[in-house]
């Protein structure tokens, strides 16, 4: 075996390890002690166990872990060191199911996704298949980070591309914090670059919408107030537009545990998140309608899960052996993060869902 697929295996075998800690650390921790409900006996209470998946209408890709930022809150565990990338051999597998399913959102996610050297290759391919919703999650700073990225906004215009951004806060201090310096500069250019190619705009095609985490252990506020807030001071100080905000809780796996951990923070935000359940973001919650495809073609219920090695619960578990039927027939794995997607007013990738 050569160095390098030595390194490589040594790695996997890391993030293996890292991934089984934290199930287990979120399996036992506060909960085994009876102090607060498992998730699981939390929905059985509502009579919403087991979690069942609905009709398919989101495929969710990961094209790799590769990242130029390294971000305090970042549930995959991204940066510029991660070596994961999906191949075109892969993709070709996502591209045939693409095709043949009843899905109306391909949502390309990362790490940084444009990173992947054959990301414009799976774009132009993908576009041909006549998906209603192309979303490509973007963390605007790839678009001013190097000249190779610059015309991703006409890139994007031309395949009608559905752009999400991250962006944590309306001001530079928060959102550097979070997410390192330079970052808040770097993403308003970025912003510009797109509303000058018609992204964002009342009216538009485009779609420009932004997603807000929490910077530190609680919750989001109203997304509704939220959206407000973010529009007036981008419009006011930076003449920013875009369409939509999306608040997502912040899940207690990878970096954000590590941190609420090391913070002596778990416990009261896993307090907060019992406290804040609600019963009807149960039956909405992401992995009842999206399939997760990691960047190795493995199947899992959301990308949080995908991030614990929680596998779907199927026959079928890669892409290369997708089967809608039997994958429709599964139980979802659920644990005790998924109670940061139905606290309030519940959280998706499309932001709250109650």
């Amino acid at each position: 075996m050569t160095k390098l697929k030595t390194q490589s295996l040594h790695k996997r075998e890391s993030e293996l390890a890292k991934a089984n800690k934290q199930v287990e650390y979120l399996s036992n921790g506060i909960f085994a002690d009876g102090e607060l409900p498992t998730f699981a006996k939390k929905i059985k209470e509502t009579s919403q166990f087991p979690l069942k998946p609905k009709k398919l209408e989101i495929l969710q890709i990961n094209v790799g872990y590769m990242c130029n930022q390294v971000c305090e809150h970042c549930h995959v565990d991204a940066g510029p060191d991660r070596k994961e990338i999906m191949t075109r051999e892969t993709m070709t597998q996502c591209l045939e199911v693409i095709k043949n399913t009843g899905a109306h959102t391909l949502d390309l996610t990362g790490g940084a996704p444009e990173m992947n050297p054959d990301f414009r290759w799976f774009v132009e391919e993908a576009s041909k298949a006549g998906i209603k919703d192309f979303i490509v999650r973007s963390n605007l700073t790839i678009i001013v980070a190097n000249k190779k990225y610059h015309d991703l906004p006409e890139f994007f215009k031309k395949h009608n591309v559905h752009v999400v951004s991250s962006m944590p806060h309306w001001t530079k201090g928060k959102t550097d914090k979070q997410r390192g310096d330079g970052v808040f500069d770097a993403s308003i250019e970025a912003l510009k670059m797109l509303n000058d190619v018609g992204y964002g705009k009342p009216g538009s095609d485009l779609k420009l919408d932004l997603v807000y985490n929490p910077s530190g252990a609680f919750l989001p506020g109203d997304q509704e107030g939220l959206e407000k807030d973010f529009k007036k001071v981008l419009s006011e100080e930076f003449d920013i537009q875009f369409h939509n905000l999306f608040a997502i809780t912040n899940l207690p796996i990878s970096r954000f545990l590590d941190y609420l951990i090391a913070s002596d923070n778990y416990e009261d935000y896993m307090y907060s998140l019992v406290e804040a359940f609600n019963p009807s973001a149960v039956s909405n919650v992401m992995c009842t309608n999206t399939l997760s495809v990691s960047w190795d073609g493995w199947l899992y219920d959301c990308d949080f899960n995908q991030m614990l090695e929680l596998k779907v619960a199927s026959k079928v578990k890669h892409i290369s052996e997708y089967n809608e039927a039997i994958l429709n027939d599964r139980n979802i794995i659920i644990s005790q993060h998924c109670y940061g997607c139905t606290a309030g007013a519940g959280s998706s990738c499309q932001g709250a869902v109650a």
